[in-house]
C-alpha cells in the first residue's frame, strides 16, 4: 500500500517521463504512470524505491521528509523573495542601424524627441532603488543608447550617488550594437564597470543582410574587439537573433561565434513585436525547432572534439531539470518574470511591465503600461494594472499548463499570449511560445534518454 504524491507525465519516444512538483524526473517504461495510479507497483523492487525516494509516492499520507520537499520547492521559487531586480532604461528610440526584425520600432538618428528626459531619469532611478532586492541590474537599451552618452553617464552617476544611501549590489549593462563604441562610451564603461551586451547574428553575409547595411558586421566585430581591449575579454557578451535567413546556416553561425572568441551562443527566436510582427509564424517556428536541433547537435560535437562551447538556452533548461535553483531568466519563470523580476522605464515617461510590453506600446497598445515614471512605487508595482496582469502569470493555474509535464521547466508569458492571441491567458494548442518550449524540452529529454552517457557530462559542464 502506498499513497500518491503530485506528479505529471508525458510520453517521449519509446519512454515515459515522470516529473514531480519540484522538477525531479524519472525515465520509465510506458504505462508506468497508469500502474502507479492503480497501485500495481510492488514495494520490493527498484522502481518502487526510485518512486519513493524521488517523491512520486509515499508510504504514509504525509511523507516523513515533506519539509525537505517544501524547502526544495521554496528554493525553486526564491526569485520572488527579492522582487524586481532587473530595471531596463530605454534611453532613446533612435538607432544607427536598420534591422529588419527590430522589435523596438526604432527611429532615425536625428529624432531627439525620442530621448528620455533628465527629469524622467531621476524619477526612474528613485523608483529602482525602492525595490527590496539587495542586488539590482540597471540595463540601458534603445534604440541605440550610445547615441545619448551624456544621459548614460548622468544615469550611472545618479545611481552611484543614491547607492551611497541604499548600499545595493549594482550591475550596469549597456545593450549596444557596438557601431559607435567610441572612447567616451568606453571610458564611462571602464569607470563604472559596465558590461557590454551586443548583437552578432553570425557571419558577415547574414549579419549585414539582417541589418540592411553593408559593412555592419565589420564595424560590430571591430567594436567588440575595441571593447574587449578596453574593458576585458569577459566583459563583452553577444546575442544572436534567428532571422528567416539564419535558419539555413546553423553551423556557419556557430563557427562565426567561435571564430570571434565567444564560448557561448544563445539561440534566440524572433519575437512578434515591432518590425517583425508580420510574419508566417507557424512556418517560422517549425523551421526554428529544426534549426535549434541542428545547432545543438553541432555544438555537442564541438564539445566532444574538445571545444568548450555552450548553447545558453539549453543550459538554462538543463539547470532547471538537474538543480533546485532558480535561473533568473524571465521567459522561464512562474509566476512570470514581468514585474516580479523585470520592469521597463521607457523614453516616453511611462513604466511598462516588460521589454515586450513597451514594444506593444509603439504600435499604440498600452495594455501593459503600468503608470507614469513620476507615479509612486505602490501605484506602479501594486496598482490595479499590475494586479490584473497577475491573474494570468502562473503556469500552475493556467489551462494547458497546470497539467503539463514540463510546467516546472517552463514559464508564463501574458504579454506574448496577448500579442499573438489577444488574450493574456492564451490558448496553448495554438501558442508558438508553448510549441517552441515544449519541442525544445522534449528534444533535451530525448537526448538524455538515448544519448545520456554522451551528452550528460557535457550538459553538466555547462552548468558547473
Amino acid at each position: 500500500m502506498y499513497f500518491l504524491l503530485p506528479f505529471k507525465f508525458i510520453d517521449i519516444d519509446d519512454k515515459e517521463i515522470l516529473v514531480n512538483e519540484v522538477g525531479d524526473y524519472l525515465v520509465v517504461e510506458r504505462g508506468t504512470a497508469e500502474r502507479i495510479v492503480n497501485r500495481e507497483i510492488q514495494n520490493d523492487g527498484k522502481l518502487f524505491y526510485d518512486l519513493h525516494a524521488n517523491y512520486f509516492i509515499s508510504q504514509s499520507r504525509i511523507p516523513k521528509l515533506i519539509d525537505n520537499l517544501a524547502t526544495r520547492y521554496r528554493t525553486k521559487k526564491s526569485f520572488l523573495n527579492d522582487f524586481t531586480s532587473l530595471h531596463i532604461f530605454v534611453m532613446t528610440l533612435r538607432c544607427n542601424q536598420n534591422c529588419e526584425y527590430c522589435q523596438a520600432s526604432s527611429v532615425v538618428c536625428n529624432e531627439s524627441s525620442y530621448d528620455i528626459s533628465y527629469e524622467d531619469l531621476d524619477h526612474a532611478i528613485n523608483l529602482m532603488y525602492q525595490s527590496p532586492s539587495p542586488s539590482l541590474t540597471m540595463e540601458f537599451q534603445g534604440g541605440e543608447p550610445t547615441l545619448v552618452p551624456e544621459k548614460l553617464e548622468y544615469a550611472i552617476q545618479k545611481s552611484e550617488e543614491l547607492n551611497l544611501l541604499y548600499n545595493k549590489r549594482m550591475t550596469y549593462v549597456l545593450c549596444t550594437n557596438s557601431i559607435e563604441l567610441n572612447d567616451k562610451i568606453l571610458s564611462i564603461c571602464k569607470d563604472y564597470q559596465v558590461l557590454i551586451s551586443t548583437s552578432l547574428d553570425g557571419p558577415k553575409e547574414i549579419h549585414d543582410v539582417n541589418r540592411n547595411k553593408e559593412g555592419s558586421y565589420d564595424r560590430v566585430v571591430n567594436g567588440i574587439q575595441k571593447a574587449r581591449e578596453a574593458l576585458g575579454f569577459d566583459r563583452v557578451s553577444a546575442l544572436m537573433t534567428t532571422s528567416f535567413l539564419s535558419l539555413d546556416y546553423s553551423k556557419e553561425i556557430v563557427e562565426s561565434y567561435i571564430r570571434n572568441g565567444f564560448t557561448n551562443i544563445f539561440i534566440r527566436a524572433l519575437n512578434p513585436y515591432g518590425f517583425a510582427r508580420e510574419n508566417d509564424w507557424d512556418s517560422y517556428f517549425e523551421r526554428f525547432i529544426e534549426f535549434y536541433k541542428e545547432v545543438l547537435d553541432y555544438i555537442i560535437e564541438k564539445n566532444k572534439q574538445g571545444v568548450f562551447f555552450i548553447e545558453d538556452f539549453t543550459a538554462l533548461i538543463i539547470r532547471k531539470i538537474l538543480t533546485p535553483f532558480p535561473i533568473g531568466f524571465v521567459d522561464l519563470q512562474s509566476p512570470a518574470g514581468i514585474i516580479n523580476s523585470v520592469i521597463v522605464y521607457n523614453f516616453d515617461g511611462y513604466v511598462y511591465a516588460s521589454d515586450e510590453s513597451r514594444m506593444l506600446a509603439e504600435n499604440g497598445d498600452y495594455t501593459f503600461r503600468l503608470g507614469k515614471i513620476s507615479d509612486s512605487y505602490e501605484e506602479i508595482f501594486y496598482g490595479n494594472k499590475a494586479q490584473n496582469i497577475s491573474l494570468s502569470w502562473s503556469t500552475e493555474s493556467l489551462t494547458g499548463c497546470a497539467d503539463c509535464a514540463f510546467q516546472g521547466y517552463c514559464g508564463a508569458d501574458p504579454v506574448r499570449n496577448y500579442a499573438i492571441q489577444n488574450d493574456m491567458i492564451g490558448f496553448r494548442p495554438t501558442s508558438h511560445f508553448c510549441f517552441k518550449h515544449k519541442e525544445i524540452i522534449k528534444h533535451i529529454f530525448s537526448l538524455l534518454i538515448h544519448r545520456k552517457d554522451e551528452v550528460l557530462p557535457i550538459f553538466k559542464s555547462w552548468i558547473a
